[in-house]
């Protein structure tokens, strides 16, 4: 018995001191997670890329989402079967037990290249913010130039985000009312919270909020809107989001 707690001690150590400045690609899966060298799965920090599978019912199906395939292939080509640098956050997993990183190889970030090219978007997660202000610079370059999914989908009115579950796009609207429960906060775009669209900012993220003079409940309130991410189906369609970077302010009240 302690020959094996023993061995397993050891193991362990060896688990949490691995060396990711120099680390291979194994495989590539989708547009935001990797398989290294060592057979962890890494998962990119601060982006959102579309699903190749999508959950239904209690399991996930093989059901490529719109741009899917191409963000798979673009990540393949910066990164599959190369040497990367993996930089880590104040969250090294994620629920999953995934690594969260930011993946390095040839002078390029790749996080923020998904993002510049189009092929992402900006999905931040506190605490990891490390380059969040990178990362949104991205994306704005992104939409000014049409790159990628800028390119190819329009703006959709909120009243349609329900035709687009488990899809990346982005969606236009005017906020009526806002309400923060123990939990959110939410940002309704209709008169009916169960059906209509709405944006969700969970309590964890509304320290970065504050720390850019932004109260959601109040300063959203009556404006026109856009945002973008993935629209999720709970209560009607619904982007969460976890930065101001994330929506954007088109017309106040």
């Amino acid at each position: 018995m302690k020959k094996i707690l023993f061995i397993l001690f050891f193991f362990l150590i060896a688990c949490s001191s691995a060396d990711y400045s120099e680390i291979k690609v194994k495989e590539v899966i989708d547009g935001d997670t990797i398989i290294l060298s060592n057979g962890k799965h890494l998962r990119y920090i601060g982006i959102d890329t579309p699903e190749t599978r999508v959950k239904k019912g209690n399991e996930f199906v093989y059901d490529p989402q719109p741009f899917s395939r191409e963000a798979t292939q673009f990540n393949k080509k910066l990164v599959e079967g190369k040497t990367v640098k993996i930089e880590f956050d104040l969250v090294r997993k994620d629920r999953y037990g995934r690594l969260l990183g930011y993946c390095f190889t040839g002078g390029t970030f790749v996080n923020k290249k998904l993002i510049e090219e189009g092929y992402a978007v900006l999905y931040t997660y506190p605490p990891n913010l490390k380059y969040v202000d990178s990362l949104a610079e991205a994306q704005k370059y992104a939409r000014k130039n049409d790159k990628g999914i800028w390119g190819v989908y329009q703006t959709i009115n909120h009243k349609q985000a329900h035709k687009f579950i488990n899809q990346i796009r982005t969606i236009k609207g005017k906020v009526l009312t806002t309400y923060k429960s123990d939990k959110c906060t939410y940002l309704n775009f209709g008169s009916n919270y169960k059906t209509d669209f709405t944006v969700v900012i969970f309590n964890n993220s509304l320290d970065y909020f504050h720390k850019k003079g932004i109260n959601p409940v109040d300063f959203y309130l009556g404006k026109l809107v856009e945002v973008s991410g993935k629209i999720r189906e709970y209560n009607g369609p619904e982007i969460i989001i976890n930065s101001p970077e994330e929506i954007r302010v088109i017309v106040n009240n």
